[in-house]
């Protein structure tokens, strides 16, 4: 899959092509409908599927501070297009001046010279240009004019998700923010993950005898509610069965919080400074401060013990 950030990195000679643009946030199953669309119809006229998205989150351009907690960053959501068989994804730079291109305005620059549309495929609720001004209504106009067809897809499936509200990614963070993973992960198709490098934190797991990967964050990243949860440490090509922590570590009245990720069994490994990410699969209980370190280390093996149970049924499904 090609990735080009900005116009000025879309090929001269780029032909027509199908589009999809937004945010696509998490590429949950929701966009998976959209995008899996646009790609199909691409391959039935013969033409490459592009999707078009920005960076940063146009909301923390318009109303700054606002920017949402992340599902997934770019280079995650361009992995996950690319096995829906996206062939070229755009990342446009979402600045004040961009913001204020009128809709007509983005259809001509974007669509038409740059992408040079034959057809675009978008969710009911799609609005763009400046103050969201334009709609599906509007770009089928937009169509007509510029030779595009417009098709559109309704990306709001629901399940039991939420109280079964329809999929979205607002949804999605609510769920992962209050420790819900089997929500969030019905709606995603696969776990919640977290990315980030792993740095050298206070090493209280170590001496414990459950050393820690101490992963820190990538900016404005979902995290999830404080707690303990069962999951996978992905390090390369690996993924390994992890007991996942979030929290400030109350047992030693921290201040500052972390997710930490136990690889279960594995006590040798030595990932300082890599780049690791953290799939987490389910709650196993809460944060808590206990009355011992013996009492800390008796709950830590039910974790781990659980983490290893819960895994394991996922993976024999």
């Amino acid at each position: 899959m090609q990735r080009w950030r900005g116009l000025e990195d879309i090929p001269q000679d780029w032909g027509r092509s199908v589009v999809t643009i937004g945010s696509y946030d998490g590429v949950h199953r929701g966009h998976q409908l959209i995008i899996g669309r646009a790609v199909e119809r691409a391959r039935e006229l013969g033409v490459p599927a592009v999707v078009v998205t920005f960076d940063p989150h146009p909301s923390e351009v318009v109303r700054p501070g606002s920017h949402p907690p992340l599902l997934a960053p770019h280079h995650r959501r361009a992995e996950l297009m690319a096995e829906l068989g996206v062939d070229a994804l755009l990342i446009l730079p979402f600045t004040t001046e961009f913001s204020k291109l009128s809709p007509a305005e983005f259809v001509a620059k974007v669509l038409v010279d740059k992408l040079h549309a034959r057809l675009v495929v978008e969710g009911p609720n799609f609005r763009f240009g400046h103050r969201a001004a334009g709609n599906v209504a509007f770009l089928a106009e937009q169509g007509t004019t510029y030779d595009f067809e417009v098709e559109v897809v309704d990306l709001y499936v629901s399940g039991s998700a939420g109280g079964g509200e329809p999929f979205s990614s607002t949804l999605t963070r609510r769920l992962v923010a209050v420790g819900d993973m089997e929500g969030a992960r019905e709606i995603l198709g696969r776990p919640h993950r977290v990315e980030g490098v792993v740095v050298r934190g206070a090493q209280r797991g170590r001496e414990l005898g459950f050393p820690t990967a101490n992963v820190e964050t990538l900016p404005h990243t979902a995290i999830p509610a404080d707690g303990v949860y069962a999951g996978w440490l992905h390090v390369g090509d690996e993924a390994m069965p992890a007991a996942i922590s979030v929290g400030t570590n109350p047992q030693f009245d921290g201040t500052e919080r972390t997710v930490e990720a136990y690889a279960i069994d594995r006590v040798d490994l030595d990932l300082y400074g890599l780049h690791v990410a953290v799939d987490f699969l389910a709650y196993v209980r809460g944060m808590a401060k206990f009355d011992s370190i013996e009492a800390l280390l008796v709950a830590i093996a039910d974790d781990v013990k659980r983490s290893r149970e819960l895994v394991e049924a996922y993976e024999g499904e």
